[in-house]
């Protein structure tokens, strides 16, 4: 994970900073086709620094795991019945995400409950869907490919030792205004 926050991540935030430099020029110019144009940059960018900066909270060192507690817990359970019940049905919809993206769990604040949804490339869940997110997996290769290869599924498996179900705790009991 280290190239993957020193390299990866870096190349996110440097391109947000140059499309958001850009933009911003265009913008005092008034050249609204520029700015326009910069809308895909930006998400990419910004989508990629933004999921990133989540993703490096949701994880945690496999000594410090603990499993789901409280409010979260709950509702693991209500919505999937339990944690494994869970990891099953999130691995198999981050496995058949098409090239590169991101699968979430989430919470939809319309109905009031957890989903498992994903994103394509670096779209930012809760601008493009409205879910809010409460853990994040990066399912790009790059996120996997040292360790693993090209075998997302194993990757998959074992991001869940290093779960921080304490900060994923606290976004959900944030999205539910607890």
């Amino acid at each position: 994970m280290e190239l993957h926050h020193k390299k990866h991540h870096q190349a996110y935030v440097t391109g947000a900073n140059t499309a958001l430099e850009q933009y911003e020029e265009a913008q005092h110019k008034g050249d609204v086709s520029k700015m326009i144009a910069l809308q895909p940059a930006l998400k990419f960018n910004a989508g990629g620094h933004l999921n990133h900066s989540m993703f490096w909270q949701m994880l945690c060192p496999p000594k410090e795991y603990e499993p789901p507690s409280g409010s979260l817990e709950q509702a693991i359970e209500a919505e999937f019945g339990a944690l494994d019940a869970l990891q099953k049905q999130f691995n198999a919809k981050a496995a058949g995400v098409q090239g590169s993206g991101w699968c979430w769990l989430a919470f939809n604040p319309e109905v009031k409950n957890l989903v498992i949804a994903t994103t394509a490339n670096q779209d930012p869940l809760q601008p493009t869907t409205g879910l809010v997110p409460v853990l994040g997996v990066d399912v790009w290769e790059h996120a996997y490919y040292l360790q693993y290869k090209n075998v997302r599924p194993d990757y998959l498996k074992k991001i869940w030792e290093v779960v921080n179900w304490k900060d994923c705790g606290r976004r959900y009991e944030e999205a539910i205004g607890k």
